[in-house]
């Protein structure tokens, strides 16, 4: 499995890129809802009129969430931890308190605390870690399958290409067959690859952006990223350090928004498929002033930035069941491609969706290929015929030499992570199963802030560039 355990680090280090809210003793819960820029930016008032994600389970599979928060009672479930531990529900890591907290919290007294994008929901937390210390992710997304969950909430990654591990590609398909939304973060390492699991087929891939929709510099991209959504100085739930609330940018937090606009979606729309939701989510989308060409997806923005009450109120074809969503194992096959024009923000988008790009052969692709065979067979008839009537005019055909098969001189030795990237220059060798690769960087790779006090025990955080499970 390519999502590794991810190593425990003591002191600022820890939570580094997480900012404790406020200067105070201790940050008081109307300056966290003042902080939620993204409130205003969603339009939670017109968004809750039509929908509070009511009867949707989302399952997050992350460190844990405390579900003693006060912005949180009532809306966590029991969940899982494989590891038995009891982390579900009593986390030693904020990390799965502030996702689950930005999809269904619903603050405490009067306008105070932390306001989650899908209040109505339940969030049913699955730890991360297997009883070994091990990745357990594939794991957590079938008991979350089996469990109710209609929405996978993923903040996590680590290297892999997509079908590069067996069981969670295994995994991501089972979810796709029993109808279960998976939405994972591309990563915080600012590289042109998407990170795992957001890359396997079938997920809806999560980038970040800031307040001006121009998305984060940190922010990993490629073919497969789908969406974007706010990730710059987000306020959430989960103690950090002696607070209940901390800041911090990230796939991590955009992830978090884009599963509690699906679990808004699932509410709205029950008889919906997976595929269908995420079509909803992707057609209704902003497109930034950023995008140049004309077209969508945009390897840096996807389709563009979420917009739940456009994806909650606008008139969009419901579309085949598979939606834009790449092929899992032995799913179908996702829209076919058709050109999407970005004259405006607003205009509405064709039926059909250009199809995620993927090493997958494409339409087109195919036909190149039965083309080709075609000629192959022509060409293997007329050898055949000639090799007869040599045969009858000159007796028996020489044996061939041997066959061109094998390693040949000078070929390119074996390809390198990601596609045969070299890692980046100057990266220490820790932590990735392969040799040379970086480990992975604390919360967003970011350097700890000024001041900031440690948290021992603390996971390391966010899609750093190397190995291991990592957040934000």
């Amino acid at each position: 499995m390519t999502l590794t355990k991810a190593t425990r680090l003591l002191g600022a280090t820890a939570l580094a890129g997480a900012l404790v809210l406020g200067a105070a003793p201790a940050a008081s819960a109307d300056q966290v809802r003042d902080a939620q820029w993204t409130n205003a930016y969603f339009g939670l008032d017109k968004v809750w009129s039509v929908s509070k994600g009511d009867g949707v389970t989302v399952a997050v599979i992350d460190s844990g969430v405390d579900a003693t928060h006060p912005d949180l009672t009532g809306s966590v479930l029991e969940g899982y931890d494989p590891s038995g531990s009891g982390q579900n529900t009593r986390p030693t890591d904020p990390h799965g308190t502030g996702m689950a907290s930005l999809i269904v919290g619903h603050g405490h007294g009067e306008g105070t605390g932390v306001l989650g994008l899908a209040p109505g929901a339940k969030v049913l937390p699955v730890f991360k870690d297997s009883a070994s210390g091990g990745d357990a992710i594939p794991e957590g997304i079938k008991w979350a399958v089996d469990n109710g969950a209609k929405v996978i909430s993923i903040s996590l990654a680590g290297l892999g290409g997509p079908g590069s591990a067996s069981d969670l590609t295994e995994a991501v398909a089972y979810a796709a067959k029993h109808d279960v939304l998976i939405v994972a973060g591309a990563g915080n390492d600012g590289r042109s690859a998407v990170s795992s699991p957001a890359n396997e087929p079938g997920v809806l891939a999560v980038g970040a952006t800031d307040q001006n929709g121009t998305v984060w510099a940190k922010s990993a991209y490629g073919p497969q990223l789908m969406l974007t959504a706010p990730g710059t100085g987000i306020v959430s739930a989960g103690s950090c350090s002696a607070e209940r609330y901390c800041m911090a940018d990230g796939t991590s937090d955009s992830t978090a928004f884009v599963s509690a606009a699906a679990a808004l979606v699932r509410a709205k729309f029950p008889n919906l498929t997976a595929g269908q939701v995420a079509n909803r989510l992707v057609k209704s989308a902003k497109v930034p002033a950023a995008v140049k060409g004309g077209k969508l997806p945009d390897p840096h923005y996807g389709y563009g930035i979420l917009s739940p009450y456009d994806a909650l109120t606008k008139d969009i074809p419901t579309g085949p069941a598979q939606g834009p969503l790449a092929a899992t194992a032995g799913g179908g096959a996702a829209a076919e491609p058709s050109a999407i024009a970005t004259t405006g923000a607003d205009d509405k988008q064709s039926d059909a969706l250009p199809a995620p790009r993927s090493s997958s052969a494409s339409g087109l692709g195919v036909g190149v290929l039965a083309g080709v065979g075609a000629g192959v067979v022509l060409l293997v008839v007329l050898v055949v015929v000639l090799v007869s009537r040599s045969r009858r005019r000159s007796g028996p055909v020489p044996p061939q030499g041997p066959p061109p098969y094998g390693a040949q001189p000078g070929w390119p030795p074996a390809q390198q992570p990601y596609g045969g990237q070299a890692p980046p220059p100057g990266h220490p060798q820790q932590g990735y199963p392969q040799p040379g690769y970086p480990p992975q960087q604390p919360y967003g790779g970011q350097a700890p802030q000024p001041g900031y006090p440690p948290q021992p025990g603390s996971q390391q955080n966010p899609y750093g560039p190397g190995g291991g499970q990592s957040y934000r």
